[in-house]
């Protein structure tokens, strides 16, 4: 039997039509390199794949041709996580923002992906990342497509030697989420209602002592934002990922940070002009028990109805 062609009538994402089932595919550089030696194979075709589930783990940080963003930048975020993200959530032609945005891997896949990006940082690290503090973005309200940030999660790492970064306060602070909120407020103004912004961040073990990074965050984004849902993004570049660390954690009975949070929140659309997109869900089961009773008491109605109606 032939099998039958599986149609999603739900699906509104602006992906491009002709997108193969698997991804797409690219190619390793073509840049000249030395003659392989005998018995080494060829770098095959690599292929780039649109995420189905809430676990995202990728075993490197770039991919294609070029470099997005540079792989020794402290902190640097995987490239695969951006492209996902826009081919869900924007077409060709938006505008994306990077509040923090580093060494630039937000602009590099935007620009090879044919969207329009802008990249903050307080702490520039590409050529085209513009200076400036995620707490004050000089771009108008409801103008921006998507918002992409990848936050410090402590004062862990250092990121800069700015003074007002807010990489140097501690997660053990309360001051560390009361700054991240005012960004949040200003990822907040700038983007479109209905549309999405994706924070990527981390939970701190430090000293035998644990902080929540990503559920205290995540408390705040709800006073601005819808969510969408919550990815777990498998942390592979920490420099704790070595036998000698996973051996002490045995050892001394802790825990290594095993992965991050992706939260994917979209801005609310003003009551006023929702219109026809409000709706509600209602349970299957549920549902079913309603029309049951309800099927039952029409038929007792529709019976005295005819009682009396024959008086």
């Amino acid at each position: 039997m032939a099998k039958k062609k599986i149609k999603d009538a739900d699906a509104e994402l602006p992906l491009f039509k002709d997108m193969p089932l698997n991804g797409f595919t690219y190619h390793a550089s073509e840049t000249k390199q030395a003659k392989k030696p005998k018995g080494v194979k060829e770098v095959k075709a690599e292929t780039l794949i649109l995420e189905a589930t809430t676990l995202w783990d990728y075993p490197k940080q770039s991919y294609g041709k070029t470099p997005k963003g540079n792989n020794k930048y402290a902190g640097v975020t995987p490239a695969f996580i951006i492209w996902n993200l826009i081919q869900r959530y924007t077409k060709p032609g938006d505008l994306v923002v990077d509040p923090m945005a580093g060494s630039g891997t937000t602009i590099d896949v935007c620009k090879e992906e044919g969207r329009q990006a802008i990249g903050y940082d307080i702490a520039p690290a590409h050529p085209e990342v513009i200076q400036n503090d995620a707490r004050n973005i000089p771009l108008p309200n409801d103008s921006v497509d998507m918002v992409f940030i990848d936050s410090p999660y402590s004062d862990n790492i250092k990121y800069s030697d700015h003074p007002d970064c807010i990489g140097k306060i501690s997660c053990e602070d309360e001051r560390f989420f009361e700054e991240l909120e005012k960004v949040a407020a200003e990822i907040h103004r700038i983007l479109k209602p209905g549309k999405v912004m994706a924070w990527l961040i981390g939970d701190q073990w430090v000293k035998k002592r644990f902080t929540p990074v990503g559920f205290k965050l995540y408390g705040r984004l709800c006073k601005y934002f819808e969510t969408v849902d919550v990815v777990t993004v498998v942390r592979r570049g920490q420099t704790s990922n070595t036998g000698l660390w996973h051996n002490r954690a045995r050892r001394f009975n802790f825990y290594l940070r095993g992965f991050k949070y992706l939260f994917i929140m979209r801005k609310p659309i003003i009551e006023s002009e929702k219109g026809e997109q409000n709706r509600s869900v209602k349970w299957a089961r549920y549902a079913r028990d309603k029309t049951k009773k309800r099927s039952k008491t029409k038929s007792l109605s529709s019976t005295t109805a005819t009682l009396t109606g024959s008086g």
